[in-house]
């Protein structure tokens, strides 16, 4: 099982991922631990926003190039309404994919 997740940072930013286990990477990046991310180091992360769940890396790194490359307002708007459909339906096959 492969999360793909959405962090809120101290600034206001928001950071998206990949994991395994969606427990242990909130930990690294809260805590700032050496193997966070280098955004998450130099973005205080604050609060896990949503995540999905996909069935191997190569369609959690999908949804992860998506989401990367949606403006800051579509990326609020899919964390209040949660809506893969909406926002990215024309570009991957939504349901490949679970809400948290």
């Amino acid at each position: 099982m492969y999360y793909t997740y959405m962090l809120r940072c101290s600034d206001n930013s928001i950071y998206t991922g990949i994991t395994t286990d969606l427990n242990r990477r909130m930990n690294e990046h809260f805590n700032k631990l050496d193997v966070a991310a280098k955004y998450t180091h130099s973005h205080t992360a604050v609060k896990l926003e949503t995540a999905w769940e996909s069935d191997n890396k190569s369609l959690a790194s999908r949804l992860e190039y998506y989401i990367k490359h949606l403006s800051k307002a579509d990326k609020e708007m899919l964390i209040l309404c949660g809506d893969l459909d909406l926002y990215l339906g024309d570009k991957i096959d939504v349901n490949e994919y679970r809400a948290m």
